[in-house]
């Protein structure tokens, strides 16, 4: 959906940056522009990368474990997180890296395929690398296909989508592993993004009866890691669902900071042992 901005231009409403656009425009996000006097999702089924991935790795700790799922991404993320692992195809457009078009049709069908031919346990379908909520219309009809394959459809996502975006996929996502980058506005200004559009998300998500929901936060030094955002962070979450698992990861240097150093690993153990203090389920990764 989108509105009207005078004489030639219309305005996303997929995220809350509300990116203004005419005729040849893309957004900030670059999977999302002008088509036609509207704003679509041009990145569609446009794939760079395809795997078959141990559900672990997404990360989900507590759904399904000894699964496999085959992991998709296109490119394009509505975040610049100076720090992004996956600047490859999340900081890209769709002149700087390569794609193939893979409908949700074929997509359903590849997975199948894999459940066929793999001794593993293959689940269903996630949507990860970049970032899926710019192009969400794609993980809504991959996910009605899939279910009806009796295919599992996980999102991997920063979570920072509209309302009405959430509220159309929660019903049809199996498993959700959302980033919550830190816990303060000033970090998610940092980041691109917007704290309270992510933590509506999580409700959102963690409200669904059919979704199992999980969250990471990637410990940057000397930006996100103090104990007392963590305990907040960790409180936050408790007061949704204390069975909420949380990943407290390590970070590498990537993209404009590749010039830094990772998370000391017992900064992150650390963390990990404040955030038990209010979860259940707190795990550590990268380390």
């Amino acid at each position: 959906m989108t509105t009207g901005e005078g004489a030639g231009s219309v305005t996303c409403d997929t995220c809350p940056h509300a990116c203004k656009l005419g005729p040849g425009r893309v957004g900030r996000c670059r999977a999302r522009g002008w088509q036609d006097g509207t704003v679509a999702p041009l990145s569609y089924g446009r794939i760079t990368s395809i795997a078959l991935d141990p559900v672990e790795k997404k990360p989900l700790a507590r759904w399904r474990p000894g699964g496999w799922l085959v992991s998709v991404g296109s490119y394009g993320c509505n975040l610049s997180c100076p720090f992004c692992q996956n600047h490859q195809i999340a900081q890209a457009g769709a002149d700087d890296v390569p794609w193939r078009t893979v409908l949700p049709e074929e997509l359903v069908g590849i997975t199948l395929d894999a459940r066929a031919r793999n001794q593993q346990r293959v689940e269903g379908i996630a949507h990860t690398y970049n970032e899926p909520l710019v192009a969400w219309e794609y993980v809504r009809d991959t996910g009605v296909l899939a279910h009806e394959a009796g295919l599992a459809n996980v999102l991997v996502s920063n979570g920072c989508a509209q309302p009405h975006v959430i509220d159309a996929l929660a019903p049809l996502v199996d498993a959700a592993n959302v980033d919550l980058k830190g816990f303060t506005s000033d970090y998610y200004r940092w980041c691109g993004g917007d704290l309270d559009t992510v933590k509506a998300s999580i409700k959102r998500l963690a409200a669904e009866p059919t979704c199992h929901l999980e969250v990471t936060t990637l410990i940057v030094p000397q930006r996100n890691d103090d104990p007392h955002a963590m305990e907040d962070l960790a409180r936050w979450l408790g007061s949704i669902d204390p069975n909420i698992t949380l990943h407290v990861t390590r970070y590498f240097p990537r993209w404009r900071m590749s010039g830094g150093n990772p998370t000391p690993v017992t900064t992150v153990h650390e963390l990990a042992d404040v955030a038990r203090g209010e979860l259940a389920h707190v795990v550590v990764g990268n380390c």
